[in-house]
């Protein structure tokens, strides 16, 4: 059974080399990994098995509203429903300090991603035009209510 927990600065070598395999998640530099770590309002987690960290997610809150930064899933582990896990433990997590909404962006042709976040009952509530590079995308935005 997978284990989920608040990820450590330890693991940022790990998070790092699952990030660059994924070519949908947010490409980060060692320093924006660990300043994650550095007190502000940021919930990083890892879904870890024996055979390691198979996915983490990233969010920063910004008052009573919190946005998803990164997440990452293992390829092997993929369509397994790990980032379901990730996803609803990080809304039980801001849930319970009080938030009111989580947001986000994702690459419009990220359609796993998309339908994850829809299955969840996020509603899109536009489009950045040319919002990525490598290669240049749009991105859709999502919020999910959750007073």
């Amino acid at each position: 059974m997978p284990l989920i927990r608040l990820a450590t600065p330890d693991d940022v070598p790990t998070l790092m080399a699952l990030e660059k395999h994924a070519v949908t998640a947010a490409h980060w530099s060692a320093e924006q990994y660990q300043a994650v770590f550095s007190g502000q309002n940021r919930i990083a987690l890892v879904l870890e098995e024996q055979s390691g960290i198979q996915g983490f997610l990233i969010a920063r809150g910004v008052g009573p509203e919190w946005e998803i930064e990164n997440i990452a899933i293992a390829g092997p582990a993929r369509r397994r429903g790990l980032g379901t896990r990730l996803l609803g433990e990080l809304l039980n997590t801001v849930r319970s300090r009080g938030a009111v909404a989580v947001f986000l962006e994702v690459r419009e042709s990220n359609s796993a991603a998309r339908r994850l976040y829809e299955k969840w009952a996020f509603s899109e509530t536009g489009r950045r035009a040319n919002y990525y590079r490598d290669p240049d995308e749009a991105a859709v935005t999502y919020r999910l209510d959750i007073s």
